[in-house]
């Protein structure tokens, strides 16, 4: 491959972002849509956090951004515990406005907004929730932010603890893959992801790693643990 080759003679540097969804939220249990609402991590969250600083311990971060809500600044403030690095916040990574659906269930959204939940699973890129944003709208304020701070790192590495939402514009933007078929791709609590980007071609190393016990786990990623093993017997 010409790309590793280049790399290999020094001729190529990547610029590595770690990109992390922060840890389970004080209510994480009951799946609810917070975007905008600013609520704190449990202590679970915080122990997935901490498991996951410990696997990252020996990475070097020129910088550490969060969005400006405080379960990710508090998920950056775990990793980057004794680096010596401040915390920078930055607006455009907080999560998709759910508008009329913030601190909702999927269950009550089902019940209360049916036509809404409707029209926005038959056009998931352009629908703008009520009083919120769609997928489009995210992606114009997180692409060009990345994009800045891209350009600031070029040839460095840096973290960002932001949210699933956010993640996955990212990854829908490296992957070159439609907003529409954006959750074909999951971020678990905590989960990593390793983007590479060269000048013209961006390289996923890692995609939703999860580095903590399975006891840390929310319970639908505990049954998919389990069926995998049972399919490896």
């Amino acid at each position: 491959m010409r790309l590793r080759a280049l790399a290999a003679q020094g001729l190529l540097t990547a610029t590595r972002l770690y990109l992390v969804r922060h840890g389970q939220v004080a209510d994480g249990h009951t799946d609810r849509y917070h975007g905008h609402n600013d609520v704190d991590l449990s202590p679970t969250g915080i122990r997935q956090c901490q498991a996951l600083a410990a696997y990252l311990r020996d990475v070097h971060f020129d910088a550490i951004y969060s969005s400006d809500l405080t379960r990710t600044r508090r998920g950056a403030e775990i990793i980057g515990q004794g680096r010596g690095l401040p915390v920078q916040a930055v607006p455009a990574f907080r999560e998709i406005n759910f508008g009329i659906w913030e601190g909702l269930t999927f269950q009550e959204i089902m019940d209360r907004y049916p036509e809404e939940l409707r029209q926005r699973f038959n056009d998931l890129a352009n629908y703008r929730i009520p009083g919120g944003e769609s997928l489009k709208d995210l992606q114009a304020r997180v692409i060009p932010a990345l994009a800045e701070l891209r350009q600031r790192h070029t040839g460095q590495n840096f973290l960002v603890v932001a949210h699933a939402g956010i993640n996955r514009v990212i990854l829908s933007q490296a992957l070159n893959l439609d907003l529409q078929d954006i959750f074909r791709l999951d971020q678990a609590y905590a989960g990593l992801n390793i983007i590479d980007y060269y000048p013209d071609l961006a390289v996923v190393r890692l995609l939703n790693g999860i580095f903590y016990p399975s006891a840390l786990a929310p319970a639908e990623a505990k049954e998919i643990r389990e069926q995998e093993k049972g399919e490896r017997k």
